[in-house]
């Protein structure tokens, strides 16, 4: 190739910071300037005859070939960015020049260096969306999940993991990890090895060949295949260290470097804080939704979930039921036995409860003795009952408390949907007023709600028991007047006396 006419003007190009590059039809490289080098760390003889499209990143190939073809056609680009790969794997961001050579045939272009400036633009973006990602993020794995997406937009992340440290407990966990390609290489122990380095030495870890023997024997042979690296970052705070960014590059691709290793101390500290933040919106969340004695759901989580199964339901044409289970007696335990074994007894009944029904069932408390139970897609009245019964007889086993073997009964009143109520205020009525039928009854029943049942109590959340039960005894004729045939029926199949 023949480029003995540029040899003259090289004299003085040579001296420019930005690079001038010639290209053929072809996208192959006829001259280069000295400033190459400095931007691609290939020298002008070495990517003389070069693929241009080679040297750029997968990610951007289609529009800098569109771009490519679009100069070639006569238009002149004076803003066009894209990233190439140095000859040392690192990225670098371009701003281009170019334009077309109707009469040589070639694109003529000057390329500018502008990763520090790119940069400096990603690490503020990258801040912003941390901060952002706190707010808008439904619970802590979609925001560790949105973090390893902003980690990504910085340097490569395909294999990553967040790892967390209980200083109380002096626990390491991996709350979120994600890997692709060929992790045969790497296991669990050396995530752990490296992990546990970075948080107890407070300091970052850049495992490369190139910075092996900075790291302890032990860290060197952990290592083993020689064309793995490892960068992980500690998550500090001023009460410590909260936990590490890990990551690592597969065999085929290029090892960390120190740039990557400051980049990702740069974001770390507001990852920290947003991880620290969530966790709190996490447990006030839990405050406000959960029971903090049994840790089951309480009515507000309970009528989010009801609203969201009676959509369903009635998007479906599908059925579900509650159970309405109240424990008898429970007020003798507290005055026997203490109230903290009331507590405990309370923590267990749960505990047992849950045992009983679906994961995707719901079983909540409503204060004091009372649960509710939200079946979901239950396509019968016997399946209700086959699971009220299951829960009767796990509830009729003693409860060993503090030395202590209690014998407490449940009563449980049953409202299906649709056929005892369509909304909220009818099915938990209908449910209520079964259960206080059960009781009265004796207790340690259950009792399948109706249709009369549904309105003929106040909303059972404000009325008092003592007004329910009154209720009860003035309406106890008019009930037996409305139970057709078929509920008799069911009702004969769940009671279960002992």
């Amino acid at each position: 190739m023949n480029n003995d006419g540029y040899t003259s003007l090289s004299n003085f190009i040579d001296l420019l910071l930005d690079a001038i590059c010639v290209v053929d039809k072809a996208g192959r490289f006829e001259f280069v300037s000295a400033g190459a080098e400095r931007i691609f760390g290939y020298t002008p003889e070495e990517m003389i005859g070069m693929q241009m499209l080679d040297l750029v990143i997968p990610e951007d190939r289609e529009r800098t070939l569109a771009t490519a073809n679009e100069i070639m056609t006569g238009r002149y680009k004076v803003d066009f960015e894209n990233r190439y790969v140095r000859k040392d794997g690192v990225i670098v961001d371009i701003l281009w020049s170019a334009r077309w050579s109707d009469a040589y045939q070639q694109r003529v272009a000057v390329a500018r260096d502008i990763s520090k400036s790119k940069n400096a633009e990603r690490r503020q973006a990258a801040l912003y969306e941390i901060s952002e990602a706190v707010h808008v993020a439904e619970d802590l794995l979609a925001l560790y999940r949105r973090i390893h997406e902003i980690i990504a937009k910085l340097l490569p992340a395909a294999n990553f993991a967040i790892a967390l440290y209980d200083q109380d407990l002096n626990e390491l966990s991996f709350p979120y990890k994600a890997a692709a390609g060929d992790n045969s290489l790497v296991d669990i122990a050396s995530f752990s090895l490296f992990t546990e380095q970075v948080i107890h030495s407070a300091e970052s870890l850049l495992l490369c060949p190139v910075t092996l023997s900075e790291y302890p024997q032990a860290i060197r042979e952990e290592l083993g295949n020689g064309n793995l690296s490892w960068l992980g970052v500690p998550l500090k705070l001023q009460k410590g260290v909260i936990g590490a960014l890990m990551m690592h590059s597969l065999p085929t691709s290029a090892s960390y470097t120190h740039q990557d290793r400051e980049l990702l101390e740069f974001v770390s500290t507001q990852i920290a804080f947003a991880i620290e933040r969530r966790q709190m919106l996490a447990r006030l969340e839990h405050i406000a939704l959960y029971d903090q004695l049994t840790l089951l759901p309480n009515r507000e989580l309970f009528y989010d979930r009801f609203q969201k199964a009676l959509s369903r339901a009635h998007r479906e044409s599908s059925y579900f039921s509650l159970l309405y289970l109240d424990l008898d007696k429970f007020k003798w335990v507290n005055d026997n036995f203490g109230h903290s074994v009331g507590d405990l007894l309370l923590q267990v009944t749960a505990q047992r409860i849950v045992s009983c029904v679906r994961g995707s069932d719901t079983v909540a408390r409503f204060g004091g003795d009372e649960f509710v139970i939200l079946l979901e897609r239950v396509d019968s009245a016997q399946n209700t009952l086959l699971a009220a019964q299951k829960i009767l007889q796990v509830l009729n086993q003693p409860f060993e408390l503090t030395d202590q073997q209690i014998h407490i009964l449940p009563s449980i009143g049953i409202a299906l949907y649709p056929e005892h109520g369509t909304d909220e205020k009818q099915l938990l009525s209908c449910a209520d007023a079964a259960m206080y039928k059960a009781k009265k009854n004796g207790g340690n029943r259950i009792e399948m709600g109706y249709q009369g049942l549904r309105n003929l109590h106040a909303d059972p959340l404000t009325a008092a028991p003592e007004l329910k039960s009154a209720e009860l005894k003035d309406t106890e004729l008019e009930d037996r007047e409305l139970k057709d045939t078929e509920l008799n029926n069911l009702e004969n199949k769940a009671t279960k006396i002992v």
